[in-house]
């Protein structure tokens, strides 16, 4: 039953993810940089804040109370997230929803089964699973062929793209990717995918603040499934630092600024939906970290996350007519590579039948 909750709460979480850029779609003469950042400022600081409030008795206090080092690294790692999350905006913004999340969270699947692994071998910890257990192992070495199953998938995706640009005119891409650039895109959703996978570590590293925090439930009998609440607020605010310091960068250099009082401008429809998506966008964490507590942070529960994204994604970019004249050739090419990613994830969930 735990399983089938955890699955639940991953596919819940992966179609608020897949659908949060919708919104911003909404948003009406605003630079990219400032309707980022307002709803950015809602992902990353207001809602986490209120849902850990809301969820986690006295999480100021496990915060206060927490080893500076436990703190430092959970921050780190949300800086480096922080950047794949400022590309994974700039994916959308030059491949679309179907292909760039297809691209950069298949990378953020891989990297992020990898990332912890590759830490617990230079620092070891009793009862985590570093890169020379995964190759030792049964359920480790199927983790390693997800990964690299799913780059393959990328790989045809990335293809697909390319089909994409050939078939079809300047004036075609732009009708469903406004800013359809290929070479930028691909280039920005690596980036972003790589250093996304940071904030599974960045869970890792909170561990023991959810630990303190999941403690204090089962004392007070309440609910352990939000645990992982009072860890999304520090790994948060360290993606928060990253893309206000670029977002601010971008208002000064393109004079931007005036877009927040812009009268002419619909600014409170543009705050609205700017809010509605950063909300959404928590929201698959909120869940995330509801799976997680069903199925355990481990690889496998990543990449379930990751390819409920890329489903729902890829369900949007189709209705958004982000393929729309493509040939049959160049439509399939982006199944197959779609399905290829979905196989990483059966792998996924076999390894962890295997580790069971």
């Amino acid at each position: 039953m735990n399983a089938i909750l955890g699955v639940i709460f991953h596919f819940i979480g992966g179609f608020a993810s897949g659908s949060f850029y919708i919104p911003y779609k909404k948003v009406k003469g605003w630079a990219w940089e400032s309707y980022w950042i307002v709803g950015g400022i809602f992902s990353w600081l207001i809602v986490p804040l209120l849902a850990a409030w809301l969820t986690v008795p006295n999480f100021i206090d496990i915060i206060k109370n927490t080893e500076g080092s436990v703190l430092f690294y959970t921050y780190l790692m949300g800086l480096l997230w922080g950047v794949g999350g400022l590309t994974f905006g700039l994916s959308m913004r030059y491949l679309g929803m179907s292909l760039g999340m297809s691209v950069a969270l298949g990378f953020c699947s891989a990297f992020g089964a990898l990332v912890p692994s590759f830490y617990y071998d230079i620092y070891a910890q009793e009862g985590k699973t570093s890169f020379t257990d995964m190759l030792h192992s049964n359920n480790g070495l199927v983790v390693l062929l997800s990964v690299v199953v799913c780059l393959a998938g990328i790989a045809i995706c990335g293809r697909a793209g390319i089909l994409k640009e050939k078939e079809l005119s300047p004036d075609q891409q732009k009708e469903g990717v406004k800013e359809f650039n290929l070479s930028k895109g691909l280039i920005v959703a690596t980036v972003s995918g790589i250093l996304s996978a940071c904030f599974s570590f960045g869970i890792e590293a909170g561990k023991p603040m959810a630990e303190v925090a999941r403690l204090a439930a089962e004392a007070s009998g309440t609910t352990t499934l939000f645990v992982n609440n009072v860890v999304f607020v520090v790994i948060l605010l360290g993606g928060l630092t990253t893309n206000f310091i670029w977002c601010m960068i971008l208002n000064t250099r393109n004079k931007t600024f005036g877009d927040y009082t812009n009268s002419k401008a619909p600014l409170k429809t543009n705050y609205v939906f700017a809010a509605l998506a950063g909300t959404t966008w928590f929201l698959q964490f909120f869940f995330y970290g509801m799976g997680e507590t069903k199925l355990g942070n481990g690889a496998s529960s990543w990449i379930l996350h990751m390819a409920s994204i890329i489903i729902v994604s890829n369900l949007w970019g189709i209705k958004f007519n982000e393929w729309k004249g493509v040939g049959k050739k160049t439509f399939s090419t982006l199944l197959m590579g779609v399905a290829v990613i979905l196989l990483s994830v059966v792998l996924g969930g076999v390894a962890k039948l295997i580790e069971n």
